[in-house]
């Protein structure tokens, strides 16, 4: 299998969305924006938030199994996906594509 990197790089916060709809939280996303992660045989790397995985764990399938071309022709580099985590608060975007 192929290895799959997995790096976010966009965070959004929608503060009205927090004002009018979220109760107070304490702890919130802790991503680090620009943080390589790397899975291996298609598994979660470690310390990865469970579910951003959750949200791109069959992409990262498909791509470690030489997989891709998803949506036919959806990304220019074939062996990747633009994936957002669910968080409909404070999405964050995440490139993941093939290196191995």
């Amino acid at each position: 299998m192929k290895k799959v990197k997995i790096t976010p790089i966009r965070r959004s916060e929608y503060q009205d969305l927090i004002a009018r709809y979220e109760n107070p939280i304490q702890h919130t996303c802790d991503v680090v924006l620009g943080k390589e992660f790397v899975s291996i045989d298609g598994q979660k790397p470690d310390g990865f938030c469970d579910e951003a995985w959750s949200c791109m764990e069959k992409f990262v399938t498909a791509l470690a199994k030489g997989g891709g071309n998803f949506f036919d022709g959806w990304m220019k580099n074939e062996h990747s996906a633009m994936i957002s985590c669910n968080d409909g608060f404070r999405p964050v975007s995440f490139y993941i594509e093939t290196i191995e």
